[in-house]
């Protein structure tokens, strides 16, 4: 079982930075491939940006390549998304999700998540223009 807790979301103006961190529980952290996910009132959830168990291995989803950062640390159980560039659009509520992983390399990129075990309840971000 992993339990998973966002949070860095605020409100911040077009153009600004925020970053998300997500921590994790439990002792699976360092084999769970990570992903972040948004969903914006109105529309389905989206993947942003997934990273493997080693953080060898990242993607990113086109509307946030050159803005989005992945990270992660697994002596602190936690994953990253560093937001630069931020625009109005980008508003939504941003969830983090584990996947149980026997490869180290392995990233799960379905659209919606489908792949993903375990989802924290989420951190608000709003970005004002």
């Amino acid at each position: 079982q992993v339990q998973l807790v966002e949070s860095g979301g605020g409100l911040v103006q077009a153009g600004g930075s925020l970053r998300l961190s997500c921590a994790a529980s439990g002792r699976t952290f360092s084999t769970s491939a990570m992903g972040w996910f948004r969903q914006a009132p109105g529309k389905e959830r989206e993947l942003l940006a997934a990273i493997s168990s080693s953080g060898g291995t990242t993607y990113y989803a086109d509307s946030v390549k050159g803005r989005f950062t992945i990270s992660r640390d697994n002596a602190k159980n936690t994953v990253y998304l560093q937001m630069n560039s931020l625009k109005p659009e980008d508003t939504a509520v941003y969830y983090c999700a584990a996947v149980r992983t026997f490869s180290s390399r392995q990233i799960f990129t379905s659209p919606r998540g489908g792949e993903y075990d375990y989802w924290g309840p989420g951190t608000q971000v709003t970005v004002s223009s």
